[in-house]
Parts: C-alpha cells; sequence; structure tokens
C-alpha cells in the first residue's frame, strides 16, 4: 500500500524532480525533496523517508558523498535508496551497490513508469 509511504526525491533538475514528485504524488505517495545531497542529508535524517530516490551529480554535496554520510547514521544504515543519475560508469555503480543502494538507474534508460515500479518493488507494493 502506497499511502503514507514517504518518498525522498534528491535531484537538482528542476523540471525532472518535479515529473517524478507528480507522478509519485498520482501514484498515492507523500513525497519530500531536495536540490543537493546536504538539503537530501538533513531531510532524510529528519523525515526518515520510505525510500530515497538519489541523484548522483549535484552542487554543494554529490550523492555519493551523501550516500556515505547517511550510511554512517544509526537510522540511515538502512535506509532504502535508488540511485538516479546520468552516470553509466561502472566504478560509480560498483560504489553506490557496495553502499547498499538497491537499483541504480541511468537517467536516459527509464521512464517515469519504471521508477514507480521499481519503488513499489522494493518497499514491498
Amino acid at each position: 500500500m502506497t499511502k503514507n509511504k514517504k518518498i525522498l526525491i534528491v535531484e537538482d533538475e528542476p523540471s525532472l524532480r518535479k515529473a517524478l514528485m507528480i507522478k509519485l504524488v498520482e501514484e498515492g505517495f507523500a513525497v519530500l525533496e531536495a536540490v543537493n545531497g546536504a538539503d537530501g542529508l538533513a531531510v532524510a535524517l529528519r523525515e526518515h523517508p520510505d525510500m530515497i530516490l538519489l541523484d548522483i551529480v549535484m552542487p554543494v554535496m554529490d550523492g555519493m558523498t551523501m550516500l556515505a554520510k547517511l550510511r554512517g547514521d544509526p537510522w540511515g544504515k538502512d535506509a532504502k535508496v535508488i540511485v538516479l543519475t546520468n552516470l553509466s560508469d561502472t566504478e560509480k555503480v560498483s560504489a553506490a551497490m557496495t553502499k547498499g543502494t538497491f537499483d541504480y538507474l541511468v537517467k536516459a534508460d527509464w521512464k517515469l513508469e519504471d521508477v514507480v515500479r521499481k519503488v513499489r518493488e522494493r518497499l514491498g507494493n
């Protein structure tokens, strides 16, 4: 059941962040948003979302740094994270996976429906 499931979108590109937000709200999720890793980390640790959609390349603090800091927190060590990025670099994929992400989606390769499906799968919906 998606009702009351909180999804945090950490994405610096406004149009993509808004498109994801609209789609997830339409699907019944509560959505939080942040425009960089520093804001994303603060929101995640304060709100404890059920899932984090995390971009890698962002200003202020990148997604890999945010992920490392998140994993250092007692709550954050088990937070569910799906990485969304334009990078298809295998080193970044490997680094993200070793930090406990659930999926790594290259932005050019997916549609909004694919993201919703992955979120539902990972949340057991």
